[in-house]
């Protein structure tokens, strides 16, 4: 059923978007901490960069990557193309368009990922990582696995309750570039709760919609 095909598209966009974003975020903030120290204005312009995203409206975003995406217009396809590959009906074709859109909303979640890490890294203090040294644990690794990791516990499950949240209630993306299609393959549970209750007018079954979405949410939260 299409409430079926709605809840399975919006797990697996969930499931592909949290470690994602959450790593790709951690590993960005970790770089440009770091950077900070010997290139500062740099750092900074990094960070902005990496927060437009966040600061930009979706809906204008979404337009700008259909252009992106565009069969044979879009850069991504030219690209493929001057490297002899195929290109891709990333938005039309089923078996692409919800890891297409998955792969926005991970771009879309990084930079503000980002700025909540950096806060992060920085109320980490320094005595503990010279004292990780005098214990024996110098090197980069050892250093982010006996200090950097576990004192960002807080920080991460902040990030992955926010990530999940975003995740789960996707909308701007799916309404602008796809509306649910092909053949609902990038139907999500908050368009699908629209689309039935806005578009056809069927409120029962909008109601049941959400039902399970604030299902999905108390377990979240429960967890």
């Amino acid at each position: 059923s299409i409430g079926r095909r709605a809840i399975t598209n919006t797990l697996i966009y969930v499931a592909i978007v949290i470690p994602f974003s959450v790593g790709f975020g951690l590993l960005v903030a970790i770089g440009l901490f770091r950077m900070a120290t010997w290139a500062p204005l740099l750092s900074n312009l990094m960070k902005t960069i990496y927060f437009l995203p966040v600061a930009a409206t979706l809906v204008a975003m979404s337009v700008a990557w259909q252009m992106v995406l565009h069969p044979s217009l879009g850069i991504v396809n030219q690209t493929l193309l001057s490297f002899g590959m195929q290109p891709q009906n990333w938005l039309s074709d089923r078996g692409l368009v919800l890891y297409t859109l998955a792969m926005i909303g991970i771009w879309q979640s990084v930079g503000y990922n980002m700025v909540l890490f950096l806060a992060g890294l920085s109320a980490i203090p320094t005595e503990l990582y010279d004292a990780a040294e005098v214990d024996g644990a110098g090197g980069g690794w050892s250093r982010f696995w006996t200090v950097t990791w576990p004192m960002l516990g807080p920080t991460t499950l902040f990030v992955m309750v926010v990530t999940a949240t975003n995740a789960f209630r996707v909308f701007e993306t799916v309404a602008t570039m796809t509306k649910g299609g092909p053949a609902f393959a990038s139907d999500t549970l908050v368009y699908a709760l629209y689309r039935e209750g806005f578009v056809y007018f069927k409120a029962g079954y909008a109601s049941a919609i959400t039902m399970v979405f604030f299902a999905f949410l108390l377990a979240l939260a429960l967890i």
